[in-house]
C-alpha cells in the first residue's frame, strides 16, 4: 500500500469515527409506535423548540427516534447524542459545529478555529461567538429544506454556562432550523416567552405515560398465564412506565414455565430496582436521598407534611429540586401541593429504609393532619403506627353529623377491623357512630347487637344527656326497622325520635326525616313524601351543611320521579350536584354517588341511553368506593338498558356482579335479591323464557302483595307496583290478555288517585300495546291521551315499545297532535320511514332472514351464533346489515319493521 493511500485509509477511518458521532440509533426491538404523540410533535415543527422532559425509562430517546423517522419528506434530522463529557461548553460547541458542518459543509470554517484556540483556563466569549456562526449559518440553511437538531440526552450535559449558550441560540435560531430537545431534567430556559409566542411544543412524563392499549402492546397482546385482574394491575402498578414494562417482559421471558411467571411489577426487585439505584437513587445527593427514604412512607404528601415528618424546613426546596430533575414525582393536584411517588420507585424506597417508619413516623403525620382537620388521613397513620388508642380517639371526634353527611361507611368499618371490640364498646361516642356505620352499611344484626352495649352506660351523668342518648337510639332503631322492612316500627321510632333529638343533633333528625319520605314513597302517599322533603331540606339549609342538602334534593327527585316529573327531577339532581360544587374532588362521598346514578338513570327515562350509561358508570365507581349499596341502581338501570338493546350476556354479567358486591359486603338479601330478581325477570321474558319470568313474578308477587306484604326495599320503594307491571306484561305475551287489561287498568287508577304518574304513564303505555293488539285502536288512542298527559313531565322511556312495535299507529297519534316538548321528542325517536320500493330492491338475504327470526325469538347473539354455526362478528355484522336495510336502529325496531312489512309473521 503507498503512503497516498494509507493516508486517505486513516482519513476515511476518520471521517467514520466522527459521523458515528451523529449516527441516529435504530428504533429497538419491540418498541411500540407513539404516533399520538409524533402528532403533537409535528404540529410544533413551525416553531422553536421541541423539548420532551421525562424520568428515566419513559421512552424520551426512542420517540425521538421514530419522530425523526416520520419527519416529512422534504426535512432533514442531525442527532446528537450527549453525554457527560459534552458538559464543557466549547467541547459541545465544537460538536455541534462539525455536525451543522455535515449539513451545510461551506459553514463555521473560522468559527472552528476560534473554538479550538481557545484557552479552558481563560473566558471565551461564547455568545458572541454563536452570533457570528448563527448569521453564517442563515445565510446557508434552506427554508424549502429545513433541519431538526436533536439533542439527545441534554441532562447530561446541562450547566449554567451551557444552558445560556442553548438559551441565546433559541432566541437567535435562524429560519429553516428547529431543536429537538429530550432531557430528564427541565433546562434552565426561559420557556414561558417561547410558549406564549407558539414556539414551544413540550411533552412530560404525564404525556408519555402508556396508555393501557400501549401497555398491553408492550408486554403482548396475550400474554402467557397473566389475565384479568392481575393483567389490569400490573398496568396500574405501572404507571405508564416503559421500562417497568421491559423488565416484567424480560423477567417473563426467563421464567420459562408459566408457573415461574411474574405476577406483578414491583420495584424492589430484580432488574428494576438495579436499575432505579444505578441511573435515578446512586446519582442524587445524599440529602436528596435521605430526604426519599424519610418521606417514602407515606401514600402522599406535601412540603408542609414532609416537614413535620423530617422535623426540618427544607422540603418545599427538596420538593423543587426533585420536579425539576424529574425524579419519579406524581403530582396529585393541579396546583402542585400534593405528590406521590411512582408505585414501583415507592416500592424500593421502602425496602431501602434503614429504620422502620411505622412508628414516629406515622404519630407524626398523625398529628400534622389532625391539625389540618383531615381526620380520616390522621387515624389511617395511627392505624399504621399501631396506636390504637390514638385512632380510637380521633374517631370519637368524628361527629354524628359528619359520617352522616359523608355516609362514606367504608372508611369506618376499615378501621373497625383494625379495633379490638373491647375498644369499640368503651365510649358511648364509639358505640353510637359504629352502630349508625353499621346500619348504613345494611349490617343490622350487628348494629343491633352493638347499640345495645348503650345500656351499660344508662342512667347517664344528666338528664339531658340522658335523653339525649335515648333520642339517639329512637333515631338509629327507626333506620335499622326501615332495613328490616317493618313499616310500623319505622314510623314509631322516627317520629319519636324527631320530637326527643336535640337540636344540635341535625344529621340524626334528617336521617329520620329521609327514612320517613322514603317510606312515604313505598305507601304511595307523595303529599306526605314531599312534605318530609321540605322539612329536610329547610333543616339542610339552615345548618348550611351542602352534603345534607344536596341529599335532600336526592329524596326530592325520586319523589317527584314517582309523580312523573323527570325534568324537574333532573333539575333536583342538578341543584344537588351543585351545592357540592365547593368540595373536594378527591374525597368520596356516597351523596354524590347517588346523584350521579340517579342522574343517569332519570337521562335513561329520557331516552337517552349512552349519556345514562355514562353517569351510572361514574355514581357505581364512586358508590363502589363509598361501599354505598346505592350501586344496585346503576347495575340494574344498566343491564336493562342491555336488555331492551338484546345484549343479554352483558346484562346479566350487570346483575351477577351487584351480587357479587352486596355478597362480600354482606348485606341481607331482602335490601337487593327483588330489585336483582325483577330485572331477571324483564331479561327473561324479553329472550322468551316465559316460563322461568312467570315462576318467579309469581313468588315476587307473593312476597310483596297482599295484605301481608314486605315493606319495599330503600332503594325500589315502588317495588310491588313494578312487579305488578311487568306481570301484566307477562299476561299479555301469554295471550291472557283480559287479565293484563284488568291489572294494567286498576294500575292506572291507582296512579291517577295517588299522584303518582309515572305508574299512568307505564301502565297506559302497555294497555295501548295490548288494545292495538286486539285491533282495538279508538280505545287505544284514549288511552293514549291519558299517558301524553302523564309524559308531560319529560318521562319518554314507557313509550319504548310503542316506538319499536307500532310505530306508523304512533306517528299517526302525535301528527295530530299540537306541538309540544313530548311530542317533539317522540317524533325525533320515530324510525325514518322506509321506502318500500327500496325495501324491495334490497331484500334481506336468507342467513340475514335466519338471524332476524332468531333474534324475534329473543336469541342473544352468542345463542344465534351458536345455532347457526357462525361466528360472532359474523352474527353482530348481519345485525347491523338488517338494521341497515330496514332503516332502523335497535333489533326490537327490526323485528316490529319486518313485521309490518311482512317479512316475519
Amino acid at each position: 500500500m503507498t503512503d497516498l493511500s494509507r493516508m486517505h485509509g486513516v482519513a476515511s477511518e476518520a471521517q467514520g469515527l466522527r459521523d458515528g458521532r451523529f449516527f441516529r440509533p435504530p428504533l429497538p426491538e419491540g418498541h411500540v409506535l407513539r404516533g399520538r404523540l409524533c402528532q403533537r410533535l409535528q404540529a410544533g415543527l413551525q416553531g422553536r423548540l421541541l423539548l420532551v422532559n421525562a424520568p428515566a425509562g419513559f421512552g424520551k430517546s426512542s420517540l425521538a427516534i421514530e419522530f425523526c423517522e416520520r419527519l416529512p419528506q422534504r426535512w432533514r434530522s442531525l442527532w446528537l447524542g450527549l453525554s457527560a463529557r459534552d458538559a464543557e461548553p466549547g467541547r459541545f460547541l465544537e460538536r455541534l459545529l462539525e455536525g451543522l458542518q455535515q449539513c451545510c459543509p461551506a459553514v463555521g470554517g473560522q468559527a472552528m478555529g476560534l473554538l479550538r484556540m481557545r484557552q479552558r483556563h481563560q473566558p471565551f466569549a461564547y455568545e458572541a461567538w454563536l452570533d457570528g456562526l448563527l448569521d453564517e449559518l442563515a445565510l446557508h440553511l434552506d427554508a424549502e429544506t429545513p433541519l431538526l437538531l436533536v439533542l439527545d440526552d441534554y441532562h447530561l450535559a446541562q450547566g449554567p454556562v451551557l444552558d445560556r449558550c442553548l438559551q441565546f441560540l433559541l432566541n437567535h435560531l435562524p429560519s429553516g432550523l428547529t431543536l429537538l430537545v429530550t432531557s430528564r431534567q427541565r433546562p434552565d430556559w426561559h420557556l414561558a416567552r417561547l410558549r406564549l409566542s407558539r414556539q414551544l411544543v413540550e411533552l412530560n412524563e404525564q404525556d408519555l405515560r402508556l396508555t393501557p392499549d400501549e401497555a398491553l402492546a408492550v408486554i403482548g397482546r396475550q400474554p402467557t398465564g397473566l389475565r384479568g385482574q392481575a393483567l389490569d394491575n400490573l398496568i396500574q402498578r405501572s404507571d405508564g412506565w416503559v421500562a417497568g414494562l421491559r423488565f416484567w417482559q424480560l423477567a417473563a421471558s426467563e421464567a420459562g414455565e408459566e408457573q415461574a411467571l411474574p405476577q406483578a411489577l414491583h420495584g424492589a426487585q430484580g432488574l428494576i430496582r438495579d436499575y432505579l439505584l444505578e441511573e435515578v437513587i446512586e446519582i442524587l445527593p445524599a440529602q436528596i436521598q435521605a430526604f426519599l427514604y424519610d418521606t417514602a412512607c407515606q401514600e402522599r404528601f406535601c412540603s408542609d407534611l414532609c416537614d413535620a415528618l423530617r422535623e426540618r424546613q427544607d422540603s418545599a426546596q427538596i420538593l423543587s429540586y426533585l420536579q425539576a430533575h424529574q425524579v419519579f414525582l406524581v403530582p396529585l393536584d393541579e396546583h402542585g401541593r400534593w405528590f406521590r411517588y411512582h408505585h414501583l420507585f415507592s416500592d424500593l424506597l421502602r425496602s431501602r429504609q434503614v429504620s422502620d417508619p411505622s412508628s414516629a413516623s406515622h404519630l407524626r403525620a398523625c398529628r400534622w393532619f389532625e391539625r389540618q382537620g383531615l381526620l380520616d388521613e390522621a387515624v389511617e397513620q395511627a392505624l399504621r403506627a399501631g396506636s390504637l388508642e390514638a385512632a380510637a380517639e380521633l374517631v370519637q371526634s368524628l361527629s354524628e353529623e359528619q359520617l352522616l353527611a359523608e355516609q362514606n361507611v367504608g372508611m369506618l368499618l376499615r378501621w373497625k377491623m383494625d379495633l379490638p371490640d373491647s375498644l369499640l364498646i368503651s365510649t358511648p361516642r364509639l358505640i353510637v357512630l359504629y352502630s349508625w356505620a353499621l346500619g348504613l352499611a345494611c349490617q343490622l344484626d350487628a348494629a343491633e347487637e352493638l347499640a345495645a352495649h348503650l345500656s351499660r352506660f344508662l342512667p347517664a351523668p344528666s338528664a339531658t344527656a340522658q335523653r339525649s342518648m335515648l333520642a339517639q337510639w329512637l333515631a338509629l332503631s327507626g333506620v335499622i326497622a326501615r332495613g328490616r322492612g317493618d313499616r310500623q316500627r319505622t314510623l314509631a321510632y322516627c317520629e319519636e325520635a324527631l320530637h326527643s333529638l336535640p337540636c344540635k343533633r341535625y344529621g340524626q333528625r334528617l336521617v329520620c326525616l329521609s327514612t320517613l319520605s322514603n317510606l312515604a314513597i313505598a305507601d304511595g302517599d307523595f303529599w306526605r313524601a314531599r312534605g318530609w322533603n321540605r322539612e329536610a331540606l329547610e333543616l339542610a339549609q339552615r345548618v348550611g351543611n351542602p352534603l345534607f342538602e344536596a341529599l335532600a334534593h336526592y329524596d326530592r327527585a325520586r319523589v317527584l320521579h314517582a309523580r312523573g316529573q323527570v325534568l324537574r327531577a333532573l333539575d333536583e339532581v342538578q341543584s344537588g350536584l351543585k351545592r357540592l360544587q365547593g368540595l373536594s374532588s378527591q374525597r368520596l362521598y356516597a351523596v354524590r354517588a347517588r346523584l350521579v346514578l340517579y342522574e343517569g338513570y332519570l337521562q335513561a327515562s329520557r331516552l337517552q341511553p349512552e349519556q345514562g350509561r355514562v353517569r351510572l358508570r361514574a355514581g357505581i365507581a364512586e358508590a363502589r368506593a363509598c361501599r354505598d349499596i346505592s350501586v344496585l341502581i346503576g347495575h340494574c338501570m344498566i343491564a336493562s338498558l342491555e336488555g331492551r338493546e338484546g345484549r343479554f350476556t352483558e346484562a346479566f354479567a350487570e346483575l351477577a356482579e351487584a351480587e357479587r358486591l352486596m355478597h362480600i359486603w354482606d348485606v341481607p338479601p331482602i335490601f337487593y335479591l327483588a330489585m336483582i330478581t325483577l330485572i331477571k325477570c324483564e331479561l327473561w321474558q324479553a329472550q322468551g323464557r316465559t316460563d322461568l319470568a312467570e315462576s318467579w313474578l309469581q313468588r315476587l308477587g307473593q312476597t310483596y302483595g297482599g295484605e301481608q306484604a314486605a315493606a319495599a326495599p330503600e332503594f325500589h320503594p315502588l317495588l310491588a307496583l313494578h312487579i305488578d307491571l311487568q306481570q301484566a306484561l307477562l299476561d299479555a305475551t301469554l295471550g291472557r290478555t283480559d287479565v293484563a287489561e284488568q291489572r294494567l287498568r286498576a294500575l292506572m287508577r291507582q296512579g291517577q288517585d295517588t299522584g303518582g304518574l309515572m305508574l299512568v304513564l307505564s301502565a297506559g303505555c302497555q294497555l295501548i300495546s295490548v288494545l292495538l293488539g286486539q285491533g282495538r285502536g279508538q280505545e287505544a288512542s284514549e288511552v293514549a291521551g291519558h299517558a301524553l298527559l302523564a309524559a308531560r313531565g319529560g318521562a319518554l322511556y314507557p313509550f319504548q315499545a310503542l316506538l319499536d312495535e307500532h310505530p306508523a299507529w304512533l306517528r299517526e297519534l302525535l301528527d295530530k297532535l299540537p306541538a309540544c316538548p313530548v311530542q317533539r321528542g317522540l317524533l325525533a325517536r320515530l324510525p325514518q320511514t322506509p321506502v318500500l320500493g327500496a325495501v324491495a330492491s334490497e331484500t334481506l338475504s336468507g342467513r340475514e332472514l335466519a338471524v332476524l327470526e332468531l333474534i324475534a325469538q329473543g336469541c342473544s347473539n352468542q345463542q344465534i351464533s351458536e345455532r347457526l354455526f357462525i361466528s360472532l362478528h359474523t352474527v353482530k355484522t348481519h345485525a347491523s346489515h338488517i338494521n341497515s336495510k330496514l332503516g332502523v336502529e335497535r333489533r326490537t325496531q327490526a323485528v316490529a319493521r319486518a313485521k309490518s312489512l311482512g317479512l316475519l309473521a
